[in-house]
């Protein structure tokens, strides 16, 4: 089987915790290194020409803003990807969970620009790609664990690009409509 079959198999239920389903079944696609570059040209067009107000936007008063919602994106792709890349270089080391809330607390996003977050979106992406394009069969096969579930190296491909289109939707409904 050639790396393409190997990455265009989709993950099957036991390679990653029931949770992320609601992320895989949001992708169509069989092909996730087109679906991951896809998306961000699609994130692109959709960010492109926004202004700080549209970056500092909250829908709710509980809720994230734009800003967040966008470093949330980069980060949580960020622990994917160096999850894929453990478990792929054969690291049996079970890997910690992350608290997202704390993360985007943390995240100093509402000082920042909204250019310099989408920059960082794109630098992510593009890190993204290489990592899962430059893997042999092997390795998109390995298995790991994560935050104590076993997950496969080609789900968190799918987890990556699941969550970043769950919150595209959300950015698309709920901020820029």
């Amino acid at each position: 089987m050639t790396l393409a079959a190997t990455a265009s198999l989709r993950p099957q239920p036991g390679e990653y915790a029931p949770y992320y389903e609601k992320y895989l079944s949001q992708i169509e696609s069989n092909d996730i290194l087109s679906t991951l570059d896809d998306q961000r040209r699609q994130m692109l067009l959709l960010l492109s020409g926004r202004t700080e107000a549209d970056g500092d936007l909250r829908y709710a008063p509980d809720k994230w803003s734009l800003k967040e919602v966008l470093g949330h994106i980069n980060d949580t792709e960020r622990i994917m990807a160096y999850r894929a890349l453990r478990i792929a270089r054969g690291d049996a080391t079970p890997l910690a969970g992350f608290e997202q809330d704390d993360y985007v607390r943390n995240g100093p996003f509402s000082d920042r620009s909204l250019a310099d977050l989408i920059e960082d979106y794109i630098a992510v992406r593009r890190a993204t790609i290489t990592l899962f394009r430059n893997l042999d069969e092997a390795a998109f096969a390995r298995r790991g664990v994560a935050n104590k579930n076993d997950v496969t190296v080609r789900a968190l491909a799918y987890i990556i690009a699941g969550h970043e289109l769950h919150h595209r939707r959300i950015i698309e409904e709920k901020y820029l409509k």
